[in-house]
């Protein structure tokens, strides 16, 4: 693990895995004097109290993240994207089969990023576990749910992108008039569901 000074009370956690990221956000997420707490694929930037995040990076264990209470999120597909038959293809098996495989598997939000909203689900089966394509497409819908290497995720808006799309939701990913204006957070376990 390292620790890079940010400013005059921030600091930017690196390290080697998804996992380290997690066991780094769970060790801080509930530290008093935390103002904010950014993870990302293999760093974490923590804003506060920088003498009590030292201590409290002190000796975790980076192998797993302690068990949390995340919160349980489904989101309803229709399985219907334009490179589902691609996705199917590649892996070797039918398109019903990508359907039960994404459908059958519980994911967690490893980090948000790229557009408000967009969160990067880790727990993807292995053999849906695809590169992104070989030309990125300059408008993704939003609400298209796709794949790319070892993470799925939904796009909040339509934005340009590089991912698989298998199918497309209707849920509200990103509200900024709400409270809590990302509907993903962080840790939060997902079930993807046919509509």
């Amino acid at each position: 693990m390292l620790l890079r000074r940010c400013g005059t009370d921030a600091l930017l956690v690196e390290v080697d895995s998804l996992t380290e990221v997690a066991a780094v956000r769970a060790a801080l997420q509930d530290l008093d004097g935390i103002e904010e707490l950014v993870p990302a694929a293999r760093t974490v930037l923590v804003k506060g109290e920088l003498q009590q995040v030292r201590r409290a990076l002190e000796g975790i264990d980076l192998t797993r993240a302690p068990a949390t209470h995340p919160r349980e999120m489904t989101i309803p597909v229709t399985y219907d994207g334009p490179d589902l038959a691609l996705v199917a293809e590649t892996a070797g098996i039918t398109e019903d089969e990508v359907v039960s495989l994404h459908t059958g598997a519980t994911y967690e939000v490893a980090f948000c990023g790229f557009a408000p909203g967009f969160g990067y689900l880790t727990g993807l089966p292995q053999n849906l576990q695809q590169p992104r394509l070989d030309s990125p497409r300059t408008k993704v819908p939003q609400g298209s749910v796709g794949i790319a290497g070892e993470f799925t995720a939904a796009y909040p808006r339509a934005t340009p992108g590089g991912w698989r799309l298998i199918g497309r939701t209707e849920i509200t990913l990103f509200d900024p008039k709400a409270e809590t204006p990302a509907l993903l957070q962080p840790g939060d376990q997902v079930r993807f569901v046919t509509a």
